[in-house]
């Protein structure tokens, strides 16, 4: 099931909004995702998706214009964020499309695999909803320019912590 979500857009931005998809089966963090980005002022459009097949179906059909960023949950039924993840970056017309793994893994082995296969990002799901924004705000403005290349390793992981380090 897809849905579009506009998000309201910053009075003083005249940019583009940023087309955002989500693969999350939780409907749940999909309307915390939805509302963070909401408080980010960051001009977005959100797609959602319940799950991994319907994510692949929709990226891989021509009438539906791909987005500027995939945020995708590792544990889904069905086709699972990292097989996702493979195909993405196996795929010539996709492959370029940042994407940044959001999920409640924080298993070193989950880290690694995804790093090696392509993410742009690694997003342990954060636990407060003022985390989810700040991580978010965080992405799209200090880390847009990372998602567009191979980040260092140990720039991939993005939590609450790392960003409040890197503040310091």
């Amino acid at each position: 099931m897809k849905k579009e979500e506009n998000s309201e857009q910053n009075n003083e931005e005249k940019k583009d909004p940023i087309k955002i998809t989500l693969a999350d089966d939780d409907k749940d963090d999909q309307d915390l995702f939805k509302e963070a980005l909401d408080h980010t002022s960051v001009p977005t459009e959100l797609t959602t998706e319940d799950n991994g097949q319907d994510l692949m179906d929709n990226l891989r059909d021509p009438e539906i214009p791909n987005p500027d960023v995939i945020f995708l949950d590792i544990n889904m039924p069905g086709k699972n964020g990292k097989e996702c993840l493979k195909e993405i970056k196996a795929d010539e017309d996709l492959k370029d499309i940042p994407t940044v793994m959001y999920t409640t893994s924080t298993h070193d082995k989950d880290i690694d695999e995804t790093y090696k296969t392509g993410a742009s990002l690694y997003v342990p799901k954060p636990y407060s909803f003022s985390s989810i924004i700040l991580i978010l705000k965080n992405i799209f403005t200090f880390k847009w320019k990372q998602l567009f290349s191979k980040p260092d390793k140990k720039d991939f992981v993005l939590s609450e912590e790392t960003v409040n380090e890197k503040k310091q």
